[in-house]
């Protein structure tokens, strides 16, 4: 059969346009479908406007610690709308470059919703396309749980367009979604509480992970309610009513201007694609199944990304495309490898981490397991006579000598992890680290010298 493309892509985000552009190096003839701008969550209502306000955030404190430095004291205040309307003019240039690159790539966009007719062909808006190969990968999205006054909360997407700074907010969820923007709203001034379901934040993370980072969003000011349940939502003149239920103890309620559902979950955004017109099967929670070539159980459609619940990364997402493209379009079998995959979480303290916990280490290892531990005080705190504390952890198995997990909690720690998850990635032995030597003074080196 003919084709009006070789490839069609659903959805525009960081994994589709990716894929698309990788496609069209090989010369397949790719159009994409998006309803919304170019970019998906991560560019629009994640990573890139997130990240510009943890700089932000971060300021207040860097004028306390200058003073010990011998600078004088700074008396300044934060301009909300400034701020956010900066980030979001940066977000607005990065839809332009988005676009830029699909129309130097000769990647087509059609605006609108793609939905499948049938295998090959997709309706957006009131026309019709169809393709050989067809991508899904139209992310997820946040959702709400279902208690009284729930229309009086924002999702962790409403943060960006607030009009004022709210002096006071209740945050739902410790994922590191809602514990990061308790903590870039606690840098700005807001008096935060985050309510969390079970008694740690971060659940699935490494435990000294888990509990460095509460211990420090503690230390900063952010009251975490642990074991505790939000029942009920009542707007009034006064405010924001938050009804709390703290384990068995009696309701109490909490008054704040905005009420955040920062992470209460999100769920793969495959509802209104038609997949009923195709042989694509769900899983129980919506997501997409695919297999390790990202091909789903129509043999011409693949999905990557959020929508398929795997690991819901950017960099993930794009990998996977990239694989996508490179096998089917660029004779260049390959398929994602989801091992040792680092990440960060931008709370304060920052943390990131690489490869196995020491929980999972010790559950596939068993006593096998050697971990190397270190918390100290970086240098840059001494002058600033601050008690911030830096931890460092290895996990390794003591057969191989091979190290299996890293974790860092830390100023740099993301930068500092993306240089060990290379490491990582090559198999490298505790052995390995040892004979590396230290660039000095730094807090990097401890992963170096650590016995």
């Amino acid at each position: 059969m003919s084709y009006d493309f070789d490839l069609f892509v659903i959805g525009a985000g960081s994994g589709g346009i990716a894929t698309a552009r990788r496609a069209a190096e090989y010369g397949a003839k790719v159009g994409v479908a998006e309803f919304d701008r170019l970019g998906g969550t991560c560019v629009n209502r994640g990573c890139v406007p997130k990240k510009l306000m943890v700089y932000a955030s971060h300021f207040p404190d860097l004028f306390a610690e200058a003073q010990g430095y011998g600078w004088s004291a700074v008396e300044s205040s934060l301009d909300w709308e400034k701020m956010i309307t900066a980030v979001n003019n940066e977000v607005t240039r990065l839809n332009g470059i988005y676009q830029k690159m699909l129309d130097n790539s000769q990647v087509e966009l059609w605006e609108g919703y793609g939905t499948f007719i049938d295998a090959h062909t997709i309706q957006v808006g009131e026309r019709q396309v169809t393709a050989d190969k067809v991508l899904i990968a139209v992310g997820g999205y946040p959702i709400k749980p279902d208690i009284p006054g729930i229309e009086h909360a924002i999702t962790s997407d409403d943060i960006f367009h607030l009009q004022e700074k709210p002096q006071r907010i209740v945050i739902l969820g410790g994922g590191y979604i809602g514990s990061e923007f308790a903590c870039i709203l606690n840098g700005m001034g807001s008096e935060v509480t985050q309510i969390i379901r079970h008694d740690k934040i971060l659940r699935g993370f490494d435990e000294d992970l888990r509990n460095e980072i509460q211990e420090g969003m503690g230390k900063h000011g952010i009251q975490i309610l642990p074991n505790s349940q939000l029942t009920a939502i009542e707007k009034t003149p006064e405010g924001i009513n938050v009804k709390i239920r703290r384990g068995d103890e009696e309701e109490e309620t909490v008054v704040v201007d905005v009420v955040s559902l920062a992470a209460t979950g999100r769920k793969p955004n495959t509802q209104k694609l038609g997949l009923e017109n195709t042989q694509v099967q769900l899983d129980s929670k919506g997501a997409i199944i695919v297999d390790q070539y990202s091909q789903t159980t129509e043999e011409n459609i693949y999905a990557v990304g959020d929508c398929t619940d795997n690991i819901n990364l950017t960099p993930v997402a794009i990998n996977e495309g990239r694989a996508f493209a490179d096998t089917v379009f660029g004779n260049k079998c390959r398929r994602m490898s989801y091992e040792n995959v680092p990440t960060a979480i931008f709370t304060t303290p920052e943390a990131a981490t690489v490869g196995l916990t020491e929980a999972e280490a010790r559950a596939k290892y068993g006593n096998a397991i050697k971990v190397y531990r270190s918390r100290f005080r970086p240098m840059y705190y001494t002058l600033a006579g601050k008690d911030e504390k830096t931890m460092m952890k290895l996990v390794v198995d003591q057969s191989n000598n091979k190290v299996l997990g890293a974790h860092m909690v830390g100023n740099s720690a993301a930068e500092i992890i993306q240089g060990v998850a290379i490491a990582l990635k090559m198999g490298a032995t505790k052995a390995d680290f040892d004979a590396t030597v230290g660039i000095h003074p730094t807090s990097a080196e401890e992963f170096v010298t650590m016995r």
